[in-house]
């Protein structure tokens, strides 16, 4: 795993990148929560941890199925790529049948459920330096069109890694 700060990265291919360092450093039983508005980068951020892992791919958004599993192609642990936001219920992530200790996951608005299934995690959180509420990372703009609009495209951002342990979120 990369070490604990701020990445800032300037294109698509520099997330890309970001994701595959943080992918090779990765293995069973690490549990990734990523957060950011819409048009931030998750999923391109998430396709490098994919080929960093050395995983089967195509690594995509989970928003419709809510858990999509890759096995490993290189003996290591499988990813289950989570998408967390249409939970009612952090429990409900009992329902996915998830194996945490023999995988690698990467959960997409699971800030508020890590804590339901672990005592610590690392946390991802991508923003845009436009000071826009839209963009603070935490979700606010889920759902806005005018927002992921306005993120699309090769445009700078910031990647905070921090290890966070149940209970002390910052």
């Amino acid at each position: 795993m990369i070490d604990e700060g701020e990445y800032r990265v300037a294109t698509a291919a520099d997330m890309h990148a970001l994701g595959v360092r943080i992918g090779r450093g990765l293995s069973a039983g690490a549990l990734l929560v990523l957060t950011g508005p819409l048009g931030a980068g998750k999923t391109t951020l998430s396709r490098g941890i994919g080929e960093g892992l050395g995983v089967r791919g195509p690594v995509t958004s989970p928003t419709f199925v809510l858990a999509r599993t890759h096995p490993s192609l290189v003996g290591g642990a499988p990813l289950v790529h989570v998408d967390a936001y249409r939970l009612s219920d952090p429990l409900q992530l009992d329902d996915l049948d998830i194996a945490f200790d023999s995988s690698v996951v990467l959960m997409e608005w699971g800030a508020d459920a890590a804590a339901a299934v672990a005592s610590e995690w690392t946390e991802l959180v991508i923003t845009r330096p436009t000071g826009s509420d839209a963009d603070r990372g935490d979700g606010a703009g889920q759902g806005d069109d005018a927002d992921a609009e306005a993120l699309a495209g090769d445009a700078p951002r910031t990647v905070l890694v921090r290890r966070v342990e149940a209970g002390s979120r910052r």
